[in-house]
């Protein structure tokens, strides 16, 4: 093998056992300290850092920070007193013969490299090809490499062919918003980028394929959150036919415990991942994206409030929380968590607090009978030192109220165990539910999902108490994943949707290649897909999805880097037929 013309070994690859050696290392000219006479410069490479040595002090003549250099010369052993335990390269040094500056930084940086996260995010991603140099920043993205490579491994080990789909497909009539693409040769007419590869994946299992995975880019027009970024993402996207439900399940729990045990120090739930009906996480959690590192569980007490005489309470939804040892919390305790309660919406946040004698305390004590303190004693299994918290609303906002009730005292009183991955299944999803822009019946999520009891569920249940075999992942409150058991019958596919409003033509029009592709033998199959964006942030810590994304776009949807969107030309737009109005 040739040597390298630039370099013998990377920066963060010399130790002890090279002392002696002539060595030469290229990088970053990080920085320089002057020790009077002799002077120390750091060279940074992905691999690490490691110190020089500078003698002759020309030899750093006209070399400015994050110039690349390449530097030759004699490995040594530092002083006791220099050595850096907090580098790989520590306990050594370069004493320079040769300093050669290969590419000159001819400008002033916006930001000091090692600092760059603390810049204002919209300078850090207009200059990202700097921001990516600090070593955090840099870390973030070789983790998510080593993860996906990990993800592909486990993937062909369990006999998964990895199989790439278009990006250029048909507009989808459901779902998030579209990226749009003109067509230059059929005027009028266009593309769209994939949601995701969900029509591609459901037709090779149609084409006798039997378990299909890619890492798969997705685009959306969305808006951006913490934990979704706009435009694009990236999924582990799988599907296999003659499959079930708990054939999916089971390959996500393989793949996700290992990732998440391999990639990080903290516990990790094991397999298998406890499963909740969607129903009972709407009452227990407040949510369908429950965190189980919460210990706290709300409870339906409506019943016992239908004829109550305390108005707010009276023919409400109304949830309770238990939460024990809190009723020795300061009074601005109670005062902020009533101020969080009305910043979310709620008119007032009731509790009482039971003391060593089980008398009840509190705003709402004197509208509660002896009977209702018996009988809320018993379902909430009330303590001495027990605060119960109550959330009364409508129905449509009771749940989610009570489930951001939740989530705030248990961040306020740290009852989340920061050091630990909880996953969960949130399985049973309801298959329909009433729009209420139009008062008719809707489909709640993938309208392609097979309903529990087939056809016969169709033909005789009501349409808001008939179950998909849909199912999310969760971890640690947030949604890694949805998918399902997929319709593979033309014939029930045709009722679920007469069921939702669509007609069969609407079905041979709208959805043709999967209608059509389902008439001619389709297999039983299923399948999911994990974000791996919300993966990487997880086990990086990272609070914002932007941070795990190598050339991410802004919250506003826009790639500082390069300016997009932006204008194109007018010979552009007329070769693709298109009229600004």
């Amino acid at each position: 093998m040739r040597k390298n013309e630039y370099r013998t070994h990377t920066c963060g690859e010399l130790r002890e056992s090279h002392i002696g050696m002539e060595v030469k290392v290229s990088g970053w000219f990080e920085n320089v300290r002057d020790h009077g006479g002799v002077k120390f410069a750091d060279i940074r490479d992905q691999h690490g850092t490691v110190q020089v040595v500078v003698e002759d002090e020309t030899l750093l003549d006209g070399i400015s920070k994050e110039s690349t250099v390449c530097v030759s010369g004699r490995v040594i052993k530092r002083d006791a007193d220099t050595i850096n335990e907090k580098i790989a390269t520590g306990t050594v040094e370069i004493v320079a013969e040769t300093f050669q500056v290969l590419g000159k930084n001819k400008c002033s940086l916006p930001f000091e490299i090692s600092s760059s996260k603390e810049t204002k995010e919209d300078i850090r991603l207009k200059y990202r090809f700097l921001d990516l140099r600090n070593k955090d920043v840099q870390k973030n993205i070789i983790m998510r490499s080593k993860i996906i490579s990990f993800l592909r491994s486990r993937m062909t080990d369990m006999g998964f062919l990895e199989i790439q789909t278009p990006i250029l497909t048909s507009s989808s009539p459901e779902g998030a918003r579209d990226y749009i693409i003109p067509s230059r040769k059929h005027p009028g007419k266009f593309y769209a980028l994939p949601q995701a590869p969900q029509m591609f994946k459901q037709l090779l299992m149609v084409s006798g394929f039997d378990k299909y995975f890619q890492i798969a880019p997705c685009f959306r027009d969305e808006d951006a959150r913490a934990d979704r970024s706009p435009g694009e993402f990236y999924q582990l996207d799988f599907e296999m036919s003659f499959a079930t439900q708990d054939d999916v399940l089971n390959v996500a729990e393989e793949v996700l415990y290992r990732t998440f045990v391999k990639f990080s120090d903290k516990k990790v739930s094991k397999p298998p991942f406890v499963r909740i009906p969607y129903k009972e996480s709407m009452i227990k959690y407040g949510t369908d994206k429950p965190d189980l590192r919460n210990p706290l569980e709300i409870i339906d007490i409506s019943q016992m409030f239908l004829d109550t005489d305390f108005a707010p309470f009276r023919k409400k939804t109304v949830r309770a929380i238990n939460v024990p040892d809190c009723a020795t919390q300061s009074k601005s305790f109670f005062e902020n968590m009533l101020d969080y309660a009305m910043k979310i919406g709620m008119k007032g946040l009731g509790y009482i607090k039971v003391d060593d004698d089980m008398k009840y305390h509190g705003p709402i004590d004197k509208f509660l009978s002896e009977e209702d303190k018996k009988e809320l004693a018993e379902v909430a299994g009330l303590k001495p030192g027990c605060v119960l918290f109550f959330i009364a609303d409508e129905k449509e906002y009771a749940p989610k109220l009570a489930g951001q009730i939740r989530t705030e005292l248990g961040r306020r009183l740290h009852l989340i165990d920061e050091d630990k991955f909880e996953m969960c299944f949130i399985v049973d999803f309801p298959m329909y539910e009433i729009d209420e822009n139009t008062g008719n019946v809707a489909f709640t999520h993938n309208p392609f999902s097979m309903p529990q009891g087939g056809m016969e569920a169709l033909l005789t249940k009501d349409p808001l108490d008939i179950v998909a075999y849909q199912y999310d992942i969760v971890c640690n409150g947030i949604e890694l994943s949805s998918g399902a058991v997929r319709n593979h019958d033309a014939d029930i596919m045709v009722k679920a949707f007469e069921i939702a409003g669509y007609t069969e033509e609407d079905l041979e029009s709208k959805f043709s290649a999967l209608y059509n592709a389902f008439k001619y033998g389709a297999p039983p199959h299923a399948g999911m897909a994990p974000g791996i964006d919300r993966i990487v942030m997880l086990l990086t810590g990272e609070e914002n999805i932007r941070e795990v994304i190598a050339f991410p776009m802004n919250s506003s949807a826009q790639d500082l880097l390069t300016n997009s969107p932006s204008e194109v030309t007018e010979q552009q737009l007329r070769e693709v037929h298109i009229k600004i109005r």
